[in-house]
């Protein structure tokens, strides 16, 4: 594990390798080179897989599919591995974990915490995708001591510390926000927050994980909801709520605490949808009523005052500016 404030990214992919030796490729290359386990396809269905991976500071993170095959990690390949814990979520499709004879899921949306250095396999059974996280285990045990409590059981898809943990994990994929090393120390910190709660943390451990790692965590989730339902008229804080099983109180101390409110921060995300939509060329069929509808304005007269006293500009202003970049 990485201990400095670093980010890396890397992926690969069957597809990436020549068709013949795909299987063989992939055996050495991810069982053997990353994963250290052993794999073996379930099915005569052309073996397919792909994966995502982070390296943040204390904690690598793994988001990909896999067509169906069990994974083994024998005792002797979990020995080669580092001080940490594994938690694996599936998101979609069958699957299964089992360590010291368990069964580790509980269905799609559960979680499984592998204990470092010990055998485990886990087995895809039918094609699906997955998350898993490699975290530290100085890192988690100075948050949840008794960590090792979450050994041998499934962590339930009901746990509000491991929904709000996928849900950021998804933000992190989608949004591309892992840029330098100060926002990977960050994000580290918070995906061992909500791991440490997710595990059974108490008392004064759990308070600074909630404080530090489940506010940001849930602020960010809130705001790319916010993003993806900017076209709606109906958006307000009382639909962000319900949609994430809070209070429409919490959602704008959420932005106050963060300095900012939510008012405020729909408005400023509307009118940079607006400005990208603008000097968009593939949009610039779409009037300036149009693109202010679709960034969730219905007010036209509102809006151009907004954009003007935003970007020193009407949008027209914007528009035309654009358009002298613009193909014939």
């Amino acid at each position: 594990m990485q201990d400095s404030g670093t980010f890396q990214r890397a992926s690969i992919s069957t597809d990436d390798l020549p068709g013949p030796r795909r299987l063989e490729l992939w055996r050495e290359v991810y069982g053997r080179g990353i994963a250290n386990v052993e794999i073996e396809p379930l099915s005569d269905v052309p073996f397919r897989a792909g994966v995502t991976f982070d390296q943040l500071p204390n904690v690598g993170l793994a988001a990909g599919w896999r067509t169906p095959a069990h994974y083994r990690m024998t005792k002797e390949l979990a020995a080669r591995g580092r001080d940490a814990i594994v938690v694996s979520v599936p998101r979609s499709g069958a699957a299964s974990v089992t360590q010291f004879g368990k069964e580790l899921l509980d269905g799609v949306g559960s979680a499984s915490v592998i204990a470092p250095r010990e055998a485990v396999t886990a087995t895809m059974l039918t094609e699906g995708r997955f998350i898993t996280l490699a975290l530290s285990l100085p890192a988690i045990v100075r948050l949840a001591p008794h960590y090792s409590s979450a050994f041998g059981r499934p962590i339930p898809s009901s746990n509000a510390a491991l929904r709000l943990l996928t849900q950021y994990v998804d933000v992190l994929q989608s949004d591309n926000v892992l840029t330098d090393g100060a926002v990977a120390q960050s994000v580290s910190d918070h995906l061992i927050d909500l791991t440490a709660l997710a595990l059974g943390t108490f008392g004064d451990y759990a308070e600074v994980a909630r404080q530090r790692g489940a506010t940001a965590a849930r602020l960010t989730a809130v705001k790319a909801d916010i993003v993806r339902a900017l076209s709606r008229s109906d958006l307000s804080a009382e639909l962000i709520a319900t949609r994430h099983g809070i209070s429409p109180r919490y959602v704008r101390k959420l932005f106050e605490q963060a300095g900012s409110s939510f008012s405020v921060f729909v408005l400023t995300e509307r009118l940079t949808k607006a400005h990208r939509m603008l000097t968009n060329v593939r949009l610039r069929h779409l009037t300036i009523a149009q693109i202010a509808h679709d960034s969730g304005f219905g007010d036209l007269s509102y809006f151009n005052r907004s954009f003007r006293r935003q970007f020193g500009g009407s949008p027209s202003d914007v528009r035309n500016v654009a358009r002298q970049s613009w193909p014939d």
